[in-house]
């Protein structure tokens, strides 16, 4: 019997007539910046309006797709550090943050660049720009599943994640603050303050500040991070029709000897294992770093012609810098006594984005039907550079039982100037059209279509090796949902989605575009969303299948290298529910389970073509499972305890190595001082698991889980 049953899951075209009228009234934003008042933290809320799942402001019900959002006051109640954690909060979502694979993302049988990461509705094509920080200035993280292409652009097969930033509030004036502390000198520190600038007639100003600084010596040795990230915006209504918003973001972050992972011993083969005794050991150099620095500007004006029309047009820049310095491969030899270590690498990346999209929404009627459109235009150009130096060879092999780290200098030749490998230019012009007719008071359509043409270029320095592409893709959705009672609803949808060879252009080399057309998906997917007992439970459900073709994948025989793969097949069933037992105990869940596997992939080791057909890709569990537990004792005293189960993953393609499952225990209590002061302690994996979060493939190193740690915080608002 699967450890899975511990958690007792309880989740069983193209005219229109534009409408007038009198009053005109400013859009409301989203920020949620007041505490929860009950338990219902973790349930959910089908009437809510999820921006990630369409530009039409359709709520999770009246949406024909898998939507999900982990808001404000569930990533409180669930004691969220990062965006990351959020999202593993999410229905099938496994994430992790190894380096290397920074913004780590598994979900619906796929990952790394066929899972969109967004931040606020952004697509920055790079998967280190996803590496998880400090939650505390984000509002929410939204999870549509499945092809996304048509509202996102090229990519997302498996689906789309959207990191939501916090934006001033025309609500209330706030002023909020988090002090917390846990094992491995880890603190936070945090303050956010929402305030409207002046009062009266003529144009007015809301502002809004929120910053964080977190620091660790994290839980493997020599592995200190400390990171600060600031957000501000000003939310200006210039009259009645005009208002704009300003959001600046800024983040800073320093890693000494980044954990690279724990190496397994020898025979690779079958269930992996590594020395219990050492896993907290860090085999990277001294000195080993890893930085970043990014900043993000957005433009975003709002203009409403009338109660049926509005205007909005967001102009965004994004800058960012990322330095690493390492030695990253480490393997026992043959008899399990010594670790040798290898792969030096230093790179410095260099990327920077700017953009506009001008969106047009209307509400209105068409052949006498209630009609909802989308219209939008969208432009923008990504350029990355790297400076790369790295070295396969063996360093120096070490007894993992006590050794001198050394330095990166030490390394023989890791002390050349740095020079520029490699230039990308990706310019996207896009143009998009979302529909939702009601063909009858219980019935509705929902359409969308989109253009995307990429015009890439790249150089390698080095060789002066130079390549210009050109792809055009359209991709778009169909979607009916039916509202069976007011409660219930059904809906079934087919998506497509067109990706760029090479995963992701902004790091492509030549070789992994020269030869690839463009990857494409399809998915077919039904599902229910409803609310029981009188609306004291609510719960999704869906099953879905897709189909990935001209797809490349990561070698597991030649590292940072792709290989060619015919078809990949995810089919898969995800549910979620919440449910009020009593009035004081709230139980919420989810569970996904996938099988995903290549169809056609034919993979060349050393010299001998093998059939990969029937196998199941790297990293990629066949389920995962949340679930919470709540309870108010009094009206100022709370405690709740969670699980999270993430079964075992293959670490070859071959399918002849794997991890092991795991699931992970925790439990909180909640005391509040007084209606603006609460203090919590909070106590992650209760059982201590050693457990792998993800298995670096070319590696075969464990990048190990967190151990056991309790941590005290609190927080005010005002």
């Amino acid at each position: 019997m699967y450890r899975i049953t511990i958690l007792a899951l309880l989740v069983g075209s193209a005219s229109f007539a534009w409408a007038q009228e009198d009053a005109l009234t400013l859009p409301a934003s989203t920020v949620s910046a007041v505490a929860p008042e009950s338990g219902d933290a973790t349930g959910i809320n089908l009437d809510k309006s999820i921006e990630s799942g369409t530009r039409l402001n359709l709520s999770a019900r009246e949406n024909p797709a898998s939507v999900s959002v982990a808001d404000r006051a569930t990533m409180e109640r669930l004691g969220v550090r990062n965006f990351q954690d959020a999202a593993n909060a999410l229905p099938g979502v496994n994430a992790s943050a190894p380096p290397g694979h920074g913004g780590y993302v598994a979900f619906r049988g796929f990952n790394g660049a066929q899972i969109g990461q967004l931040f606020n509705g952004i697509n920055l094509q790079y998967g280190a720009s996803a590496r998880p920080v400090g939650a505390w200035i984000y509002d929410r993280v939204e999870l549509l599943g499945g092809p996304s292409s048509f509202l996102n652009g090229s990519g997302a097969v498996g689906g789309s994640l959207n990191y939501i930033t916090k934006l001033a509030s025309r609500e209330t004036d706030s002023l909020e603050g988090r002090v917390s502390y846990s094992r491995y000198d880890t603190w936070e520190t945090a303050i956010g303050l929402n305030q409207a600038l002046n009062k009266g007639d003529g144009a007015r100003h809301y502002v809004r500040l929120d910053y964080s600084r977190t620091h660790t010596n994290g839980y493997i040795d020599r592995q200190e991070n400390g990171a600060g990230n600031l957000a501000f915006s000003l939310l200006s209504d210039i009259n009645d029709q005009l208002s704009h918003t300003l959001a600046i973001e800024y983040l800073e972050e320093k890693e000494d000897s980044p954990y690279w992972g724990t190496p397994v011993f020898q025979p690779l083969l079958g269930k992996l294992h590594i020395d219990r005794r050492n896993r907290f050991n860090n085999y990277n150099v001294e000195d080993g770093r890893y930085e970043q620095r990014t900043r993000w500007l957005r433009s975003i004006t709002d203009y409403r012609l009338n109660d049926a029309t509005q205007l909005r047009n967001t102009f965004y820049h994004y800058k960012g810098q990322r330095d690493y310095r390492n030695l990253e491969r480490y393997r026992y030899n043959t008899d399990n006594t010594e670790v040798i270590r290898s792969a030096a690498y230093r790179q410095r990346h260099e990327q920077e984005m700017n953009g506009n999209r001008i969106e047009l929404t209307h509400t209105g009627t068409m052949f006498g039907l209630s009609s909802d459109w989308a219209f939008g235009l969208e432009y923008s150009r990504n350029q990355q550079a790297n400076y790369p130096l790295s070295i396969s060879s063996d360093f120096d092999t070490v007894d993992p039982n006590g050794f001198d780290p050394g330095r990166f200098l030490d390394i023989p030749g890791m002390d050349a100037s740095r020079t520029k490998g490699r230039s990308t230019r990706n310019d996207t012009s896009s143009a998009f059209i979302e529909n939702r007719t009601r063909l009858t008071d219980q019935l509705a359509l929902v359409t969308a279509l989109r253009y995307d043409h990429l015009d890439f270029e790249v150089l390698e320095h080095a060789t002066r090796t130079e390549l210009d592409r050109r792809w055009d893709a359209f991709t778009g959705r169909v979607g009916l949902i039916y509202d069976l009672t007011n409660s219930v609803s059904l809906y079934t949808q087919y998506s497509t989605s067109a990706e760029p060879p090479g995963g992701a252009l902004t790091s492509a080399s030549v070789g992994q575009v020269s030869d690839f057309d463009l990857g494409s998906g399809r998915q077919f997917e039904l599902g229910t969303k409803f609310n029981f007992l009188d609306g004291r439970g609510s719960a999704t459900a869906a099953a879905y299948r897709i189909v990935r073709k001209n797809i490349t994948v990561p070698s597991s025989t030649v590292p940072n290298t792709t290989e060619q793969a015919g078809q990949q097949t995810s089919t898969g069933i995800e549910l979620a529910a919440s449910f009020k037992i009593t009035p004081q105990l709230l139980a919420a869940g989810n569970v996904a389970w996938v099988r995903a596997e290549y169809d056609d992939f034919n993979e060349t080791v050393s010299g001998v073509v093998i059939s990969r057909k029937g196998k199941n890709p790297v990293n990629i569990p066949d389920r995962v499972a949340n679930l919470w537990l709540t309870y108010d004792l009094t009206p100022d005293w709370q405690v709740g305890a969670d699980a999270r189960y993430v079964s075992s993953v293959y670490a070859n393609t071959a399918n002849s190595m794997w991890v092991p499952s795991y699931t992970v225990y925790g439990m909180f209590l909640k005391h509040d001082l007084d209606v603006h002061t609460e203090l919590s302690a909070r106590l992650r994996n209760l059982t201590d698991e050693t457990y792998a979060r993800f298995i670096h493939q070319s590696n075969t190193q464990y990048y190990l889980g967190e151990p056991r740690s309790l941590e005290v915080a609190v927080q005010w608002r005002y």
